[in-house]
């Protein structure tokens, strides 16, 4: 949120749910601000700032690049049925910090 500018950005988390239920059979696990994380965190969508029907698509750097990409066209089919468009960014990696139950997110560009 702007708060100079007071805009708000309102995300469509049922639309993803469905998006992720409906192409890969995955529910959501977590959601943190813009993103959304699947079960098992094998992706994370990622809203777009100031766009009503992009998502990004990030994908956990265990998960094989023909899983991947499997899951990617998958809900990328889904998405444009339901006026989406999922952009395939690259991967993601979960990093544990010690002592804490926080953890931190290392995204790499594809």
């Amino acid at each position: 949120m702007d708060i100079n500018n007071n805009e708000v950005q309102f995300f469509e988390i049922e639309k993803v749910r469905f998006i992720m239920k409906d192409g890969c059979q995955l529910d959501i696990s977590y959601a943190y601000e813009d993103l959304v994380f699947s079960e098992h965190s094998l992706f994370i969508i990622q809203f777009v700032k100031g766009s009503a029907s992009d998502l990004n698509c990030w994908f956990n750097h265990e998960c094989s690049e023909k899983y991947q990409t499997a899951l990617f066209e998958s809900l990328e089919i889904t998405g444009k049925l339901n006026g989406m468009n999922l952009i395939r960014k690259g991967t993601f990696c979960l990093i544990d910090k010690p002592e804490t139950e926080e953890i931190d997110i290392e995204f790499t560009a594809a």
